[in-house]
């Protein structure tokens, strides 16, 4: 699931655009996990790896799409309230943005590292002006596998956010983490599931 050197293609941008006019559920075993607080989450087994991929479809009804878009990409601000982010910065690599991150791990678990490109578009839609945010695992030589860090390989999100009508966003999220080691699969999913819940919070701190 490694993006190789280069950018996101416009089709990509796109398709995260069409989740929020209609989600993208049909064909495949998507099973509602949750509907709270305007958000419904959603779980698709993958069966090379027996973890979850997560959708999250919903509104936010206190915070405006500008903000919610502008705090996601904060990455200094992350570090101000999560108390998991060891390491957190972006780095120019052969002409592109890259972003590091380490997050802790409780003992005796090793910390995790992701090494990944990440890529905003403001788009015009037909009239709907929609925020849209684009990330995935890649490589690159410069910053290299660290001793006593697992490297997170397996990483992909999309966001894409728009107005609901009012002072409100619409929110689509796509999310799938496959943090490797020696950690059960159950154990993985039920941390992923945590972390979309605490995505689905009305609060204008969106947490990845």
């Amino acid at each position: 699931m490694e993006l190789a050197a280069g950018s996101f293609s416009g089709e990509q941008f796109r398709e995260a655009c069409a989740e929020l006019q209609q989600p993208a559920l049909a064909g495949a075993d998507w099973q509602l996990l949750v509907e709270t607080s305007g958000i419904s989450i959603y779980r698709l087994l993958d069966q090379k790896t027996g973890l979850y991929e997560y959708k999250v479809f919903g509104v936010l009804e206190d915070c405006s799409p500008t903000l919610l878009a502008d705090v996601y990409m904060d990455l200094d601000y992350r570090k101000q309230w999560d108390q998991y982010v060891k390491e957190r910065y972006e780095q120019e690599c052969n002409g592109q943005t890259v972003v590091y991150w380490e997050v802790k791990y409780p003992f005796p678990m090793s910390n995790r590292d992701y090494v990944y490109l990440r890529q905003r578009r403001d788009l015009d839609m037909e009239g709907r002006k929609i925020h849209v945010v684009l990330a995935q695992s890649t490589s690159v030589p410069q910053l290299v596998e660290r001793s006593g860090v697992i490297r997170v390989k397996q990483y992909k999100q999309s966001l894409a956010i728009e107005s609901d009508g009012k002072k409100g966003s619409k929110v689509f999220m796509y999310y799938f983490d496959n943090p490797g080691g020696q950690i059960p699969s159950w154990l993985i999913n039920w941390a992923a599931k945590i972390t979309c819940f605490r995505i689905s919070l009305p609060s204008c701190v969106l947490t990845l």
